[in-house]
């Protein structure tokens, strides 16, 4: 009769991971501590230009609401992740001279609101030196009336704006497009609803 030896190993012991299965989870676990570790680690950050915007030169000085809305139209809409049934909040950064210098998707909502926070209405306006801001947003219902929610939004930005010197020149509220291009949007400042 013969006989056959068997070794017991427990389970902690890395010779008893043998099967190809416990060699995959072996395996996920290390990248996943891996990818932990990595998180953790401090990261060098940059701005990076996404798009060119080119702008008529009437539209690059965005010293009125007409303006911003223009930009609105051929910059915003024209983006592809951008949609007409949701709202997008958008943020203009402009020099010294009131010129754009760029834009920033700061969120996409839903039907009737969007989250928004001074940090990231400020992040990209910081890193890119911005002198001011424009705020912008859409509603897709077509009126372009400002909401309770839009004006406290609005006096909270200001207030932010003011702490870190970067003034918020405007919010403008774009609506549906009038086929006789008549005004479908509605500024914030021109309504009075900003103060000194």
């Amino acid at each position: 009769m013969s006989t056959t030896e068997v070794t017991v190993t427990s389970p902690t012991d890395p010779q008893s991971v043998t099967s190809p299965l416990m060699q995959a989870v072996d395996s996920a676990a290390n990248q996943g501590a891996r990818a932990i570790r990595s998180q953790r680690q401090p990261r060098e950050w940059k701005l990076v230009a996404i798009r060119d915007c080119p702008t008529p030169s009437q539209v690059q000085e965005c010293d009125t609401p007409e303006r911003a809305a223009d930009y609105w139209r051929l910059h915003v809409q024209t983006n592809p992740y951008f949609n007409p049934e949701v709202e997008f909040f958008v943020v203009l950064m402009l020099n010294t001279r009131r010129r754009i210098k760029g834009h920033t998707i700061v969120g996409m909502g839903i039907l009737d609101s969007v989250l928004v926070h001074p940090r990231e209405i400020f992040r990209v306006a910081i890193v890119a030196s911005a002198h001011a801001v424009i705020l912008m947003h859409n509603h897709p219902g077509g009126d372009p009336s400002p909401s309770m929610a839009d004006l406290r939004t609005t006096r909270d930005l200001i207030r932010a704006g003011q702490l870190l010197r970067i003034e918020v020149l405007d919010h403008v509220i774009i609506g549906q497009s009038a086929p006789d291009r008549s005004r479908h949007y509605s500024s914030l400042k021109e309504l009075g609803h900003f103060y000194a």
